[in-house]
């Protein structure tokens, strides 16, 4: 028997919002270009704002903000208490988790390095340097290595300085071990899949990560010669993760206790979205308004970056959708379960970046590329489900 939805809103197709998102980071990429060449005093004030650590900036307190009123929404919609009766059916539940924890950081991993680290490196500047944070816990001297970078003095402030396709590099191993955003309730629908599946594999991975994020994310930035204390990765994952979770279980039942459930679905979930949006626009407009000058001295960065994730994207659906075919999963199981791994949650990733290496660093940009193929690249994916349901079973 199918469980019962726990996630309260069905989703009903694209949004106008989540339609039009492509363009709204187009938008936001323009805009922040455009504060960064008229206002430049202006975001580095708002990126001053910081909890700094050993003299170099930890937390940015905007962009902390905007990035709980992201990730809030997602969890406020999910009742957790629900997970292990609708998780019954294993298959699919297994396989996704095979995929996106066992798999998909390596290949994005592997993928990343390859076009960002040799086919693309020249074009990206062989000895371009970029400028990140320095790694929390940590109280290095100017001059000391660490990883692939140096410690510098930038303005007063002790900086990490790394090959920039490293940076690039890390923005994409944040993206690889940061599967399926709520955004996925989307596609599934949208691709004719079993609600109930998605809707559990979204729960999962956000109890998924608190464990797997940190330890993953630790191990492959140390591969990719960009260490991260684990204090510093526990951190990002309390912050951006475990808080917004913690707050959406918390007031969700605070909310249904004093209003009732009708009023929840009814009037307070249908207001998310557009907050969860905003939110993510307003840190887009801030990343890259320091991004600008590396952005329209080599405007074809973005796609740089680009052509590896969609590669990535489309090499975790396939193979998600070809074991599927292999286990007999049906079709309303196989599309989400596939596009549950191809999909990213940029949310957190971009939260992490932005924490661990700075807002204007090139792991971030990176991060956001991620969002800005998301809409185009599930939206063909979900095409290319319905013209291949003929391939699996239905169910009755």
């Amino acid at each position: 028997m199918q469980s019962k939805a726990f996630i309260d809103k069905k989703p009903k197709g694209l949004g106008f919002f989540e339609r039009y998102l492509t363009v709204w980071v187009l938008l936001c990429i323009v805009a922040g270009i455009g504060l960064g060449k008229l206002a430049p005093s202006a975001a580095s004030f708002l990126d001053g704002l910081s909890i700094n650590v050993n003299g170099a900036p930890v937390v940015s307190i905007p962009i902390a903000i905007c990035l709980f009123f992201m990730m809030y929404p997602i969890m406020v919609k999910i009742d957790f208490t629900r997970v292990l009766a609708a998780g019954k059916n294993w298959k699919p539940v297994g396989l996704t988790l095979f995929v996106n924890w066992a798999i998909k950081p390596f290949t994005m991993y592997a993928i990343a390095v390859l076009f960002l680290g040799v086919i693309f490196r020249s074009l990206i500047g062989p000895d371009a340097i970029d400028y990140v944070k320095m790694p929390l816990g940590l109280d290095l001297a100017v001059g000391a290595a660490h990883g692939a970078g140096t410690v510098v003095l930038v303005d007063g402030v002790r900086m990490l300085a790394v090959p920039l396709w490293r940076s690039y590099l890390a923005g994409a191993i944040l993206l690889g071990i940061a599967p399926c955003t709520a955004m996925v309730l989307v596609w599934g629908y949208l691709a004719k899949g079993n609600d109930a599946h998605t809707l559990v594999m979204v729960a999962i991975n956000s109890l998924t990560m608190l464990a797997l994020y940190g330890p993953l994310g630790g191990f492959l930035l140390g591969v990719g010669r960009l260490p991260i204390p684990w204090q510093a990765l526990l951190l990002s994952v309390g912050i951006y993760v475990a808080l917004p979770l913690v707050a959406g279980y918390a007031s969700r039942k605070l909310i249904i206790r004093l209003k009732g459930e009708d009023w929840f679905n009814a009037r307070f979930v249908p207001v998310l979205t557009p907050i969860t949006i905003t939110a993510l626009l307003v840190t887009l407009v801030l990343l890259f308004s320091f991004k600008g000058d590396v952005i329209l001295t080599n405007p074809l960065t973005i796609l740089w970056i680009a052509i590896p994730l969609f590669i990535q994207t489309n090499l975790i659906f396939w193979l998600g959708y070809g074991l599927a075919k292999l286990l007999k999963l049906k079709y309303e199981d196989a599309a989400p379960s596939a596009m549950i791994g191809a999909s990213n949650h940029f949310e957190v990733a971009i939260a992490t970046a932005t924490m661990l290496f700075g807002l204007s660093s090139g792991a971030a940009l990176a991060t956001v590329v991620g969002v800005l193929i998301e809409v185009p690249v599930m939206l063909l994916l979900v095409k290319i489900s319905l013209a291949t349901k003929s391939w699996f079973t239905r169910s009755v």
